[in-house]
């Protein structure tokens, strides 16, 4: 059996027990990479002889008795995370050849149990997107159908896990960019409670809105590098302190006796294919067969003024954060005869037409005279969404959702329509919003052999609650398949 097809749990068991090298899992991974790469796209900076050194350590330190819960687990990490001495694009120009002086505090969290890096993943610029096609380093193609898209802004890593490229990945979810790209892809895709993950070292896009989270293949490799991951961290502020659960217990659950599950009131009428429908219908009916008490919900808020919400506040915190990209302290710098002259050359080459739009966007919303009437009433907007789902939270355990309104769409398909891209997360949006966990995962495929994914919404700290529900689907679903990535 090839190396590259082994869940990461059972590699590091068994490079553990000395069965495998470290040394023997990475070259299987990176021999698998090199044979999808660039048609796949999936990675901005490969990292093989980094990832070979690494192996090589990672042997010595077994054979001295270290204990490395996660030996030789290969990982691909999304190329908003910064790592000492490895550049850090976030897909952009402006970024282009920046090396970081650190390292994120999730990447180190896995590196110091073992797992190795083999490459940054491509991603949309700056996180700004739903389809990875927004990215100085070319678009990202689907690894099920290479004319299709991944989803974004996370699409890199969805792809490299799904293809093989790594059974874990690291992504980062602000409006949805875990969750779509791993209903997109055929993976699993977990965005955390907001204050559960370290964003230390994770260059921001809207920072009360961004949290860090894995994709994996297998439910357990998930629930394992959220154990991880989800650490403590006193240099992130957001971070909140104390202990984190076992996530794998989570997984012992086989039906859902006790338990309330919601579900969309009307969910039919929503603007979705109907194939992502059915999928739905079907995750909803096993939970039922599962022993779950199903109630019907209504988010009239979150799903009518959810979209609209994010793309105000979103905006607004990133026009703030990408200020500090101004040709002055690092990154691309053009010459100019003035500052302006160089503030315009710089930022007028380093950043794609989205970023531009968005920051365009945010800057107006918060401008004089306009700060009351949206970004004010936009911030309103969001406690109100929160309180909404507080409310139904009341009444129910965990809610089923879509992840994406429609299978993978086709390369350049919504590229010349902005809203039409932005309804993509939909039902992703307003779960940022409130900060609040969720878990997309695969329920099936369509006609033409696409992944369908559906997420499962908890409370906040609710982890547990949403990997519970993933395993009784999982147990009725099976685990995801890995995609040949063209190969047939």
């Amino acid at each position: 059996m090839e190396l590259w097809k082994l869940p990461a749990w059972k590699i590091a068991e068994e490079v553990r027990r000395g069965n495998l090298s470290a040394s023997q899992v990475v070259e299987s991974h990176i021999r698998r990479m090199e044979s999808l790469e660039p048609s796949l796209n999936a990675m901005i900076t490969p990292m093989p002889e980094e990832a070979r050194r690494r192996a090589l350590a990672v042997d010595e330190a077994l054979s001295k008795g270290t204990d490395l819960p996660l030996a030789g687990v290969p990982v691909a990490v999304k190329d908003l995370l910064c790592t000492e001495g490895i550049r850090t694009t976030c897909g952009s120009r402006v970024l282009g050849e920046w090396k970081p002086p650190y390292t994120a505090s999730a990447v180190r969290y896995l590196e110091e149990k073992g797992a190795i890096v083999i490459g940054k993943t491509n991603m949309d610029e700056f996180a700004m997107g739903s389809s990875t096609e927004q990215s100085a380093f070319g678009a990202t193609s689907n690894p099920w159908d290479l004319s299709r898209v991944p989803g974004g802004s996370s699409g890199g890593s969805a792809a490299a896990v799904a293809a093989g490229y790594a059974p874990i990945a690291l992504g980062s979810d602000t409006g949805g960019s875990i969750r779509q790209p791993a209903a997109l892809c055929g993976v699993y895709g977990l965005k955390p409670t907001y204050g559960l993950v370290s964003r230390w070292g994770l260059i921001a896009y809207a920072s009360s809105l961004d949290q860090v989270g894995p994709f994996s293949r297998d439910l357990a490799d998930l629930a394992l590098a959220l154990e991880v991951i989800s650490a403590y961290d006193p240099l992130d502020s957001t971070c909140v302190p104390g202990s984190r659960p076992r996530y794998r217990d989570a997984l012992k659950a086989h039906d859902l006796k006790g338990q309330r599950i919601g579900f969309l009131k009307g969910y039919q009428d929503f603007d979705m294919d109907d194939e992502v429908k059915e999928k739905l219908a079907f995750a909803l009916r096993i939970c039922q067969e599962g022993g779950a008490e199903m109630m019907e919900v209504s988010l009239p808020v979150s799903t009518g003024y959810g979209l609209p919400c994010y793309y105000i506040v979103a905006p607004a915190e990133a026009s703030s954060n990408l200020a500090r990209y101004d040709g002055v302290q690092y990154g691309l710098s053009e010459e100019g005869k003035s500052i302006l002259e160089l503030y315009l050359k710089t930022r007028g080459k380093g950043f794609g037409n989205e970023v531009k739009r968005r920051i365009l966007v945010g800057t107006y919303v918060l401008s004089s005279g306009y700060y009351d009437a949206y970004y004010l009433v936009a911030q309103k907007v969001r406690r109100l969404i929160a309180d909404e789902f507080a409310t139904v939270f009341s009444a129910v355990d965990a809610l089923i959702m879509p992840a994406s309104p429609t299978v993978a769409f086709k390369k350049g398909e919504k590229l010349d329509d902005p809203i039409q891209m932005y309804m993509s997360d939909l039902f992703t949006l307003p779960v940022n919003l409130a900060g609040l966990p969720a878990v997309s995962m695969n329920v099936g495929y369509s006609k033409a052999g696409l992944p369908v994914g559906v997420q499962v919404v908890a409370p906040k700290w609710g982890e547990m609650e949403i990997l519970k529900v993933a395993s009784v689907l999982t147990d009725a679903v099976g685990s995801p398949k890995v995609a040949m990535g063209g190969e047939g």
